[in-house]
């Protein structure tokens, strides 16, 4: 490693410190301290009769102040953002609109050549309208006591990051979060387009056209929906220049994940993917509707309006076994619909191929997204051809079915210390060859 390069890897560090320690404490502001009508007014979230069809095309923008943010290079506080309404597509090509974050740059560069833009794909953060992240942006959450409701800004250290490593950040809400409908949780094309939409929404907030440095980073949820958009761009957005995606835990293939959750801390989830699965399958609901109980269907419709932190609080541990009206857990159900399995071969990451670098990470011990449907991925990708990097995560395993520190745990651990998604993201934005496939 040169002289250069171990400079700079101690300069990330000292920045992604100083930037924890920064949300850390703005996580402690006072409401009491913040205007009253610091986030944007919920009339925001409804699109227009009209608007602009062209995917990526920006419908509209509203000042979003963030209090959790470091001070800008000018010492500006809080720094100032934008929530921003653009134009996705559904899988079924149909125009939509959805929301998302826009920070714009506010230090030097730390890379070399053109400025970037970070497109950072939230991971699980709900169903309900209220769990977009856009509303967790200005104080780090979404609080609520009418229904009670919570929702954490989970992303807000890898936003502040990249921010003070001197990119443009875009965080995107997905479809159905904040916007009318449902959200179609872990879709891998919805996903996908709302991510690859989100930078050139970026390009045109930014005026820095299509040749701007695009670099996709996910987690979770997250990391499938970067890995699907790094697959789809050269079909759907082949004019960015993306230059790599950290796709870490991938959701690659919900019929795996889906099994692993059954009676884990998060296993509410499962109710998330059933309604999206609805939501765009409408022809399922009475198929599902006469394998659960009354008290299933009900519990379906709550979690619909939920965020992942009221499913920690209100359904911990969640077994659907005493949902189904024979007692059997909902995933042996559902490999039981032909139409359930058709929908969860669709929507398997790793059948198209991507034409840029990608970084993969996987805790071996991860009980929420299964390390051998994530390893799956990577051996697809390199028997196609695609430069890959795959870097596994040895956390022992700590209170299975948790969640937190075996899933969570090495999101910190790969996004910013060993396996340091940062810098392989840097490497890719100044131009550091990179080619084939690593297996570690």
């Amino acid at each position: 490693m040169s002289v250069e390069t171990t400079a700079r890897h101690r300069a990330v560090r000292r920045l992604l410190a100083m930037t924890a320690a920064v949300c850390m404490g703005a996580g402690l502001v006072s409401a009491a301290a913040v205007p009253a009508q610091a986030a944007p007014a919920e009339d925001f979230y409804l699109p227009p009769a009209q608007f602009d069809t062209a995917a990526g095309a920006v419908i509209k923008t509203a000042d979003l102040p963030v209090y959790l943010a470091q001070p800008g290079g000018d010492g500006q506080w809080p720094l100032a953002a934008k929530t921003v309404m653009y134009t996705t597509r559904t899988q079924d090509d149909v125009p939509i609109a959805v929301t998302g974050t826009y920070i714009d740059a506010t230090q030097p560069w730390q890379g070399k050549g053109p400025r970037p833009t970070v497109v950072i794909a939230p991971g699980t953060t709900g169903q309900g309208d209220q769990c977009a992240l856009s509303k967790a942006f200005t104080l780090g959450m979404y609080l609520d006591i009418t229904p009670p409701t919570l929702s954490a800004n989970q992303e807000a250290l890898s936003a502040m990051a990249w921010n003070h490593l001197g990119a443009r950040v875009f965080v995107p809400d997905y479809i159905g979060m904040g916007t009318p409908g449902v959200h179609t949780y872990a879709n891998r094309i919805e996903e996908a387009h709302a991510v690859l939409d989100a930078a050139r929404a970026a390009n045109t907030l930014a005026g820095s056209g299509s040749q701007t440095p695009i670099a996709f980073w996910g987690y979770s949820q997250g990391g499938g929906a970067t890995a699907a958009a790094a697959e789809m761009a050269p079909s759907y957005a082949p004019e960015l220049n993306l230059k790599g995606t950290w796709a870490g835990a991938p959701t690659a293939d919900l019929s795996e994940i889906l099994g692993e959750i059954e009676g884990a801390l998060i296993g509410g989830a499962i109710g998330f993917a059933l309604n999206g699965f609805v939501a765009r399958y409408p022809d399922l609901k009475p198929i599902l509707d006469a394998r659960t109980t009354a008290e299933g269907k009900s519990l379906l419709a709550t979690l619909e309006n939920e965020c992942i932190a009221d499913v920690i609080m209100r359904h911990p541990f969640l077994r659907t076994t005493g949902l189904t009206v024979d007692q059997r857990p909902l995933t042996e159900h559902l490999r039981e619909i032909p139409e359930v399995t058709t929908i969860l071969a669709q929507q398997r990451i790793g059948t198209l191929t991507p034409r840029s670098p990608v970084l993969i990470t996987s805790g071996i011990n991860d009980d929420t997204v299964p390390y051998a449907q994530t390893r799956k991925l990577a051996d697809n990708w390199c028997g196609a051809g695609a430069t890959v990097t795959f870097r596994t995560n040895h956390l022992p395993p700590i209170l299975p079915k948790a969640t937190l520190p075996n899933h969570f745990g090495p999101e910190l651990i790969d996004g910013f210390g060993t396996n340091n998604a940062i810098n392989y993201l840097l490497d890719r934005l100044n131009d550091v060859p990179l080619q084939g496939c690593t297996i570690d």
